[in-house]
């Protein structure tokens, strides 16, 4: 396997600056895996091959003549980008079947500042339907399927960004979370995924956009095969943007000042009426121990609220004032969910199952108006206890999800499991999805590390001392024989 398929993104900047290598060869070997890869997976749907490689060549060609006044940080690296962020000349569907034909006429504010900075996308990655499931599969591109193993999903909604990221075809890429789908997708195909705080990152540029207190709960981040890129990157798309009124210009502080042996550490073993694998839960302990031998002081406690972690999501989210799930289907006309049910028996609807019933359920916390305002207050209050437990200098852990990356359809049998993400969106907390080497069945393991508000530089130290412990990212070639070669 070339070895530029396992470097991070800084490591190819350095070495495309060096002559060690060149932009092209960087952008040929990734195109070159993902064509390999892509029949098997389906991630990338739509490619810009010819588009990259122009763009490497005048790169090497700057190179060459010195032309480069300031370097960008990764002028010449190969990058993806999810499709429901607006690329200029991709699709930007969002997996909606009555928007295949929409083609982006420019870019999202975090595509123009990835690309300011040097990168060179190669296309866009798959999504559920208007990004809001746990299986990425879609009218259009259909179903992608994980590089560990194509019988697993590769969660969602980044679920195509996660899956070629961890399959060899690109070092990083751009993802969106409103209940999980930066850090699901890290977590089931075992790279790196960032939260960051609410309000950090600008959204504008991508479809179903949040409106209102949801513009905070709808995060912009990177996802990446090595802990190196994930504060760069995040670096170089924070920051108002003129556009998105939630987004406020914060001090970052730096995760290279950050001793671990300072640090705070509330282990949290996850929620009781969701109980997560023995598996999970030993290696997130071991996780614990190490940081505790580092010199972290930590602690292990329960948070009894986190237990009401789905009705606290769909609470916030529902009172937030942002578009309704059943218009955003309609195209802005909402749509008839019991009738598209029962369209959906005969294989007539032109709606995914998943977003059918969403728009069937999403108006129940109106129902009981009481009942969801006390859950409000509870999220807010909950948010002020969650960031005290934590700490100014702490970070907390927390299981990724109950299970490794299930079979495909399983989510629809355990529709709640997002909810180990979900909470800390409508906490506006910043959380790093870890990856921490192979499952018994060689599916990826994992742990988040959730910090208190503005503190995302907290977590991804850890998340770059717990890659130097356990490994990080598994290249699925030699992560055994389930795996896709």
């Amino acid at each position: 396997m070339n070895d530029l398929l396992t470097k991070s993104a800084t490591q190819l900047a350095a070495m495309i600056r060096t002559g060690e290598t060149t932009s092209r060869a960087a952008v040929e070997a990734h195109i070159e895996r993902i064509r390999e890869i892509n029949p098997t997976i389906n991630a990338v749907v739509k490619d810009r091959f010819e588009q990259a490689r122009a763009e490497a060549d005048a790169v090497d060609e700057r190179i060459k003549r010195r032309e480069v006044a300031d370097w960008p940080p990764f002028l010449g690296v190969p990058c993806t980008i999810k499709e429901c962020f607006r690329l200029t000349g991709m699709p930007n569907s969002s997996g909606l079947l009555a928007r295949k034909n929409i083609i982006a006429d420019g870019d999202a504010t975090a595509v123009s500042r990835l690309r300011a900075a040097g990168a060179i996308p190669l296309g866009v990655t798959n999504v559920p339907e208007l990004c809001m499931w746990m299986e990425t599969d879609n009218l259009i591109y259909g179903r992608t399927n994980n590089p560990y193993n194509p019988k697993r999903i590769v969660g969602g909604s980044s679920g195509g960004e996660g899956a070629i990221i961890a399959a060899g075809g690109s070092p990083f890429g751009l993802g969106s979370d409103i209940g999980g789908s930066i850090r699901m997708p890290a977590f089931f195909n075992g790279v790196f995924g960032h939260k960051p705080t609410g309000g950090l990152v600008p959204s504008t540029g991508q479809h179903p956009q949040a409106a209102n207190e949801a513009l905070r709960y709808l995060t912009t981040g990177p996802l990446a095969r090595r802990a190196e890129d994930l504060w760069p990157l995040l670096k170089i798309m924070a920051g108002p943007d003129g556009q998105d009124p939630s987004c406020l210009a914060f001090e970052l502080g730096d995760p290279g000042q950050v001793e671990i042996a300072g640090l705070s550490v509330l282990n949290v073993d996850g929620m009781s009426n969701r109980p997560v694998t023995a598996e999970l839960l030993d290696v997130q302990h071991k996780v614990a121990d190490a940081l505790a031998a580092r010199g972290a002081q930590v602690r292990t406690e329960r948070i009894d609220e986190l237990n009401y972690a789905r009705d606290l999501w769909a609470s916030m989210l529902s009172v937030s004032g942002t578009t309704p799930y059943r218009v955003m289907l309609g195209q802005g006309k909402p749509i008839h969910a019991g009738i598209e049910l029962f369209k959906l028996i005969f294989g007539a609807s032109e709606f995914t199952l998943p977003g059918v019933v969403l728009a069937l359920i999403e108006d129940f916390p109106k129902l009981t108006p009481r009942r969801t305002q006390r859950l409000v207050e509870l999220g807010r209050t909950l948010k002020q206890k969650v960031a005290e437990m934590i700490g100014p200098n702490g970070v907390m852990l927390f299981p990724s999800h109950p299970v490794t990356a299930p079979r495909h359809r399983v989510p629809l049998l355990h529709p709640f499991r997002y909810t180990y993400t979900a909470i800390f969106n409508v906490l506006e907390l910043p959380v790093t999805q870890v990856p921490l080497g192979l499952s018994r069945e060689g599916l990826p393991l994992g742990v988040q590390v959730v910090a208190a508000h503005g503190n995302d530089h907290l977590t991804v130290a850890v998340a770059m001392a717990l890659e130097k412990e356990f490994g990080g990212w598994v290249p699925p070639w030699e992560a055994g024989r389930t795996t896709v070669a």
